[in-house]
Protein backbone atom coordinates (compact mmCIF):
# COMPACT_ATOMS: atom_id res chain seq x y z
CA UNK A 1 0.00 0.00 0.00
CA UNK A 2 2.42 2.79 -0.85
CA UNK A 3 2.03 5.98 -2.45
CA UNK A 4 2.32 6.70 -6.03
CA UNK A 5 5.76 7.79 -8.02
CA UNK A 6 6.40 10.32 -10.13
CA UNK A 7 10.31 10.46 -10.89
CA UNK A 8 11.67 9.80 -7.34
CA UNK A 9 8.85 11.94 -5.38
CA UNK A 10 6.37 10.01 -3.91
CA UNK A 11 2.50 11.74 -4.52
CA UNK A 12 0.08 11.14 -2.21
CA UNK A 13 -3.48 12.43 -3.27
CA UNK A 14 -4.88 15.55 -0.87
CA UNK A 15 -7.52 13.91 1.25
CA UNK A 16 -9.87 17.15 2.00
CA UNK A 17 -10.16 16.57 -2.08
CA UNK A 18 -11.22 13.18 -1.87
CA UNK A 19 -15.03 13.07 -2.79
CA UNK A 20 -16.90 11.81 0.47
CA UNK A 21 -20.17 9.85 2.24
CA UNK A 22 -20.41 9.81 5.81
CA UNK A 23 -22.87 7.39 7.20
CA UNK A 24 -22.14 7.45 10.73
CA UNK A 25 -21.97 10.72 12.70
CA UNK A 26 -24.40 11.87 15.47
CA UNK A 27 -25.59 15.51 15.41
CA UNK A 28 -25.78 16.01 18.96
CA UNK A 29 -21.99 14.93 18.52
CA UNK A 30 -20.83 17.74 16.07
CA UNK A 31 -22.15 20.89 17.92
CA UNK A 32 -18.87 23.44 17.64
CA UNK A 33 -17.44 24.49 20.88
CA UNK A 34 -18.63 27.93 20.60
CA UNK A 35 -22.14 27.12 19.70
CA UNK A 36 -22.65 25.00 22.76
CA UNK A 37 -21.25 27.90 24.78
CA UNK A 38 -23.53 30.51 23.09
CA UNK A 39 -26.70 27.65 23.89
CA UNK A 40 -26.16 27.12 27.40
CA UNK A 41 -25.43 30.79 28.23
CA UNK A 42 -29.20 31.44 26.67
CA UNK A 43 -30.51 28.50 28.70
CA UNK A 44 -28.95 29.59 31.53
CA UNK A 45 -26.98 25.94 32.10
CA UNK A 46 -23.40 25.08 33.01
CA UNK A 47 -21.66 25.12 29.54
CA UNK A 48 -20.80 21.06 29.51
CA UNK A 49 -16.76 20.57 29.04
CA UNK A 50 -15.41 20.38 25.69
CA UNK A 51 -12.92 17.18 26.30
CA UNK A 52 -11.10 16.20 22.99
CA UNK A 53 -9.97 12.54 23.60
CA UNK A 54 -10.13 9.66 25.81
CA UNK A 55 -12.73 9.13 27.81
CA UNK A 56 -12.35 7.59 31.45
CA UNK A 57 -15.75 5.23 31.01
CA UNK A 58 -18.46 5.05 28.49
CA UNK A 59 -20.67 6.07 31.31
CA UNK A 60 -18.68 9.76 31.54
CA UNK A 61 -19.69 10.06 27.82
CA UNK A 62 -22.80 9.62 28.09
CA UNK A 63 -23.27 11.91 30.87
CA UNK A 64 -20.98 14.65 28.43
CA UNK A 65 -23.91 14.12 25.77
CA UNK A 66 -26.63 14.37 28.50
CA UNK A 67 -25.26 17.74 29.04
CA UNK A 68 -25.00 18.94 25.60
CA UNK A 69 -28.72 17.35 25.01
CA UNK A 70 -30.31 19.98 27.71
CA UNK A 71 -28.56 23.06 25.53
CA UNK A 72 -30.86 21.72 22.69
CA UNK A 73 -34.60 23.54 23.35
CA UNK A 74 -35.57 25.42 20.50
CA UNK A 75 -36.16 24.93 17.32
CA UNK A 76 -33.57 27.29 16.30
CA UNK A 77 -30.89 25.41 18.22
CA UNK A 78 -31.86 22.37 16.23
CA UNK A 79 -31.38 24.30 13.30
CA UNK A 80 -28.46 26.23 13.69
CA UNK A 81 -26.62 22.82 14.67
CA UNK A 82 -28.01 21.28 11.72
CA UNK A 83 -27.12 24.65 9.27
CA UNK A 84 -23.04 24.12 10.84
CA UNK A 85 -22.80 20.53 10.41
CA UNK A 86 -23.47 21.12 6.77
CA UNK A 87 -20.46 23.78 6.85
CA UNK A 88 -18.39 21.89 8.75
CA UNK A 89 -18.84 18.64 6.15
CA UNK A 90 -18.53 20.06 3.27
CA UNK A 91 -14.81 22.32 4.35
CA UNK A 92 -13.64 18.76 4.23
CA UNK A 93 -15.04 17.09 1.50
CA UNK A 94 -18.25 15.47 2.36
CA UNK A 95 -20.31 15.50 -0.36
CA UNK A 96 -23.09 13.79 0.88
CA UNK A 97 -24.02 12.75 4.45
CA UNK A 98 -26.55 10.53 6.65
CA UNK A 99 -26.44 12.00 10.39
CA UNK A 100 -28.21 10.68 12.93
CA UNK A 101 -30.04 12.01 14.85
CA UNK A 102 -32.03 11.18 18.64
CA UNK A 103 -35.29 12.54 17.10
CA UNK A 104 -37.98 11.11 19.41
CA UNK A 105 -36.18 11.27 22.75
CA UNK A 106 -35.76 14.91 22.02
CA UNK A 107 -39.74 15.27 21.53
CA UNK A 108 -40.41 13.78 24.47
CA UNK A 109 -37.85 15.57 26.45
CA UNK A 110 -38.99 18.83 25.57
CA UNK A 111 -43.09 17.94 24.90
CA UNK A 112 -43.22 18.73 21.60
CA UNK A 113 -42.82 15.29 19.40
CA UNK A 114 -42.22 16.79 16.17
CA UNK A 115 -40.36 19.76 16.49
CA UNK A 116 -37.28 18.72 16.73
CA UNK A 117 -36.37 16.65 13.77
CA UNK A 118 -38.72 19.25 11.70
CA UNK A 119 -35.91 22.02 12.60
CA UNK A 120 -32.85 19.83 12.12
CA UNK A 121 -34.48 18.89 8.85
CA UNK A 122 -35.12 22.42 8.13
CA UNK A 123 -31.27 23.75 9.36
CA UNK A 124 -29.86 20.47 6.96
CA UNK A 125 -32.00 22.15 4.02
CA UNK A 126 -30.40 25.82 4.44
CA UNK A 127 -27.14 24.32 5.13
CA UNK A 128 -27.36 22.18 1.80
CA UNK A 129 -28.32 25.71 0.00
CA UNK A 130 -25.36 27.28 1.24
CA UNK A 131 -22.42 24.99 0.99
CA UNK A 132 -23.60 22.53 -1.95
CA UNK A 133 -24.07 18.98 0.03
CA UNK A 134 -27.01 16.95 -0.12
CA UNK A 135 -27.89 15.03 3.34
CA UNK A 136 -30.31 12.79 4.60
CA UNK A 137 -31.31 11.76 8.43
CA UNK A 138 -30.88 8.67 10.43
CA UNK A 139 -33.19 8.27 13.26
CA UNK A 140 -32.18 6.40 16.19
CA UNK A 141 -33.24 4.63 19.11
CA UNK A 142 -31.48 3.60 22.44
CA UNK A 143 -31.77 -0.30 22.78
CA UNK A 144 -33.27 0.78 26.97
CA UNK A 145 -36.09 2.49 25.51
CA UNK A 146 -39.70 1.68 25.18
CA UNK A 147 -40.77 -0.02 22.27
CA UNK A 148 -43.47 2.83 22.22
CA UNK A 149 -40.78 5.32 21.95
CA UNK A 150 -39.54 3.62 18.77
CA UNK A 151 -42.95 3.20 16.84
CA UNK A 152 -42.48 7.02 17.26
CA UNK A 153 -39.23 7.05 15.57
CA UNK A 154 -40.62 5.19 13.20
CA UNK A 155 -43.61 7.90 12.52
CA UNK A 156 -41.29 10.37 12.36
CA UNK A 157 -39.78 8.72 9.09
CA UNK A 158 -42.66 7.91 7.51
CA UNK A 159 -43.57 11.60 7.98
CA UNK A 160 -40.46 12.72 6.33
CA UNK A 161 -38.93 11.41 3.17
CA UNK A 162 -35.92 12.65 3.71
CA UNK A 163 -35.15 10.55 6.84
CA UNK A 164 -33.79 7.24 4.90
CA UNK A 165 -33.53 4.87 8.11
CA UNK A 166 -34.21 4.26 11.80
CA UNK A 167 -32.06 2.14 14.07
CA UNK A 168 -30.97 0.92 17.46
CA UNK A 169 -27.96 2.42 19.64
CA UNK A 170 -26.77 2.38 23.05
CA UNK A 171 -26.38 -0.81 25.20
CA UNK A 172 -26.28 -3.46 23.02
CA UNK A 173 -26.60 -6.12 25.57
CA UNK A 174 -30.03 -5.42 25.37
CA UNK A 175 -31.96 -7.73 23.46
CA UNK A 176 -33.44 -6.30 19.74
CA UNK A 177 -36.02 -8.48 20.03
CA UNK A 178 -38.87 -6.20 21.72
CA UNK A 179 -38.45 -4.13 18.80
CA UNK A 180 -39.21 -6.58 15.94
CA UNK A 181 -42.57 -5.83 14.47
CA UNK A 182 -40.94 -2.01 14.41
CA UNK A 183 -38.23 -3.79 12.33
CA UNK A 184 -40.18 -5.56 10.36
CA UNK A 185 -42.70 -2.45 9.52
CA UNK A 186 -39.85 -0.23 8.51
CA UNK A 187 -38.79 -2.66 6.04
CA UNK A 188 -42.62 -3.16 4.54
CA UNK A 189 -41.97 1.27 4.26
CA UNK A 190 -39.42 0.89 2.29
CA UNK A 191 -37.74 2.44 5.46
CA UNK A 192 -33.88 1.10 5.92
CA UNK A 193 -32.47 -0.43 9.30
CA UNK A 194 -28.98 0.79 10.83
CA UNK A 195 -27.84 -0.76 13.74
CA UNK A 196 -25.09 -0.20 16.47
CA UNK A 197 -23.73 -3.64 16.96
CA UNK A 198 -20.44 -5.23 17.70
CA UNK A 199 -18.70 -2.08 19.64
CA UNK A 200 -19.51 -2.72 23.18
CA UNK A 201 -20.18 -5.94 22.78
CA UNK A 202 -19.30 -9.23 20.69
CA UNK A 203 -19.79 -11.32 17.38
CA UNK A 204 -23.28 -12.59 18.38
CA UNK A 205 -25.02 -8.58 18.78
CA UNK A 206 -24.00 -8.31 15.16
CA UNK A 207 -25.65 -11.79 14.29
CA UNK A 208 -28.91 -10.52 15.98
CA UNK A 209 -28.50 -6.86 14.02
CA UNK A 210 -28.69 -8.96 11.19
CA UNK A 211 -31.59 -11.50 12.00
CA UNK A 212 -33.70 -10.29 14.04
CA UNK A 213 -32.96 -6.25 13.58
CA UNK A 214 -33.22 -6.87 9.78
CA UNK A 215 -29.96 -4.20 9.41
CA UNK A 216 -28.99 -3.03 5.81
CA UNK A 217 -26.09 -1.55 7.71
CA UNK A 218 -24.16 -2.04 10.88
CA UNK A 219 -22.43 0.42 12.74
CA UNK A 220 -18.83 -0.22 13.83
CA UNK A 221 -19.56 -4.33 13.81
CA UNK A 222 -15.78 -5.01 14.11
CA UNK A 223 -16.07 -7.55 16.84
CA UNK A 224 -17.77 -9.74 14.25
CA UNK A 225 -14.09 -11.25 14.03
CA UNK A 226 -14.44 -12.79 16.67
CA UNK A 227 -16.95 -15.56 15.34
CA UNK A 228 -16.09 -16.69 11.44
CA UNK A 229 -20.10 -17.47 10.99
CA UNK A 230 -20.93 -14.04 11.92
CA UNK A 231 -18.14 -12.84 9.76
CA UNK A 232 -19.37 -15.51 6.69
CA UNK A 233 -22.78 -14.08 7.32
CA UNK A 234 -21.83 -10.17 6.73
CA UNK A 235 -19.46 -11.44 3.57
CA UNK A 236 -22.75 -13.54 2.36
CA UNK A 237 -25.59 -10.84 2.41
CA UNK A 238 -22.67 -7.75 1.49
CA UNK A 239 -23.86 -6.01 4.50
CA UNK A 240 -21.53 -2.73 4.97
CA UNK A 241 -19.61 -2.21 8.10
CA UNK A 242 -19.65 1.69 9.14
CA UNK A 243 -15.71 2.28 10.99
CA UNK A 244 -15.30 5.03 13.38
CA UNK A 245 -11.53 3.89 14.44
CA UNK A 246 -11.07 7.69 16.30
CA UNK A 247 -14.59 6.85 18.25
CA UNK A 248 -13.40 3.10 18.82
CA UNK A 249 -10.16 4.77 20.83
CA UNK A 250 -11.65 7.65 22.46
CA UNK A 251 -14.01 5.50 24.21
CA UNK A 252 -11.50 2.94 25.30
CA UNK A 253 -12.88 -0.30 22.97
CA UNK A 254 -9.55 -0.21 20.97
CA UNK A 255 -6.06 0.76 22.08
CA UNK A 256 -4.75 2.52 19.27
CA UNK A 257 -5.32 3.77 15.40
CA UNK A 258 -2.17 1.37 14.45
CA UNK A 259 -4.31 -1.76 16.17
CA UNK A 260 -7.60 -0.67 14.89
CA UNK A 261 -9.18 -3.97 13.56
CA UNK A 262 -9.97 -2.54 9.84
CA UNK A 263 -7.34 -4.37 8.02
CA UNK A 264 -8.92 -7.34 9.06
CA UNK A 265 -11.96 -6.67 8.44
CA UNK A 266 -11.00 -5.67 4.48
CA UNK A 267 -9.18 -8.77 4.77
CA UNK A 268 -12.43 -11.15 5.07
CA UNK A 269 -13.77 -9.62 2.69
CA UNK A 270 -15.97 -7.34 4.29
CA UNK A 271 -17.58 -4.32 2.92
CA UNK A 272 -16.24 -1.20 5.18
CA UNK A 273 -16.71 2.37 4.64
CA UNK A 274 -15.27 5.14 7.23
CA UNK A 275 -16.95 7.55 9.24
CA UNK A 276 -16.40 9.67 12.61
CA UNK A 277 -19.04 8.98 15.01
CA UNK A 278 -18.33 11.78 17.53
CA UNK A 279 -16.18 14.40 16.11
CA UNK A 280 -17.02 16.95 18.16
CA UNK A 281 -15.42 14.87 20.99
CA UNK A 282 -12.12 13.18 19.26
CA UNK A 283 -11.23 16.25 17.66
CA UNK A 284 -11.24 14.36 14.00
CA UNK A 285 -12.99 15.41 10.79
CA UNK A 286 -13.48 13.06 8.07
CA UNK A 287 -10.80 13.63 6.22
CA UNK A 288 -8.28 13.19 9.61
CA UNK A 289 -10.14 9.65 9.72
CA UNK A 290 -8.83 8.72 5.88
CA UNK A 291 -5.27 10.59 6.76
CA UNK A 292 -5.06 8.13 10.06
CA UNK A 293 -5.77 5.13 7.98
CA UNK A 294 -2.91 6.53 5.95
CA UNK A 295 -0.29 7.37 8.30
CA UNK A 296 -1.20 4.68 10.72
CA UNK A 297 -2.22 1.80 8.96
CA UNK A 298 -0.63 2.53 5.87
CA UNK A 299 -3.39 2.56 3.16
CA UNK A 300 -2.66 3.64 -0.07
CA UNK A 301 -4.84 5.82 -2.38
CA UNK A 302 -5.85 3.11 -4.35
CA UNK A 303 -7.11 1.27 -0.69
CA UNK A 304 -8.68 4.71 0.74
CA UNK A 305 -10.74 5.30 -2.68
CA UNK A 306 -11.87 1.70 -2.32
CA UNK A 307 -13.22 2.65 1.48
CA UNK A 308 -14.94 5.77 -0.21
CA UNK A 309 -16.38 4.42 -2.77
CA UNK A 310 -17.90 1.34 -0.15
CA UNK A 311 -19.69 4.59 0.87
CA UNK A 312 -21.29 5.69 -1.74
CA UNK A 313 -22.96 2.41 -2.56
CA UNK A 314 -23.65 1.34 1.15
CA UNK A 315 -25.66 4.92 1.13
CA UNK A 316 -29.11 5.50 0.84
CA UNK A 317 -28.46 8.25 -1.40
CA UNK A 318 -30.16 8.34 -5.02
CA UNK A 319 -28.97 6.78 -7.83
CA UNK A 320 -27.99 9.81 -9.48
CA UNK A 321 -26.03 11.21 -6.13
CA UNK A 322 -24.38 7.66 -5.96
CA UNK A 323 -23.01 7.86 -9.77
CA UNK A 324 -21.99 11.28 -9.78
CA UNK A 325 -19.84 10.41 -6.54
CA UNK A 326 -18.52 6.87 -7.83
CA UNK A 327 -17.08 8.86 -11.51
CA UNK A 328 -15.78 12.11 -8.56
CA UNK A 329 -14.07 9.10 -6.48
CA UNK A 330 -12.51 7.57 -9.60
CA UNK A 331 -11.33 10.83 -10.89
CA UNK A 332 -9.66 11.63 -7.39
CA UNK A 333 -7.92 8.34 -7.57
CA UNK A 334 -6.62 9.29 -11.39
CA UNK A 335 -5.31 12.09 -9.95
CA UNK A 336 -7.02 14.96 -11.23
CA UNK A 337 -7.77 16.66 -8.35
CA UNK A 338 -4.37 16.07 -6.31
CA UNK A 339 -1.96 18.16 -4.25
CA UNK A 340 0.89 17.35 -2.48
CA UNK A 341 1.03 16.15 1.50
Amino acid sequence: MRPAVLGSVAIMLDLAALPKAHLHVHLESTVRADTLADLAAHHGVDVPAVQIGAFADFARFAAHNGAVRDCLRRAEDFHRIAYEFCAEEAAQGTRYAEVTFTAAAHGERLGDPDMPLEAVLSGLAAGQAAHGIECRVIVDHPRKRSVARFQDSLRLARAHPHVVAIGTAGAEDHPLTPFTAVFRAARDAGIGLVHHAGESCGAASVAEAVTVGLADRIGHGFRALEDPEVVALLRDRAIPLESCPSSNVALGLVDSISSHPLPHLLEAGLTVTLSTDIPASTGTTLTDEYRLLREHLGFDDDTLARIATNAVDASFAPQTTKTALRQDIAAWRAGSKHTSP
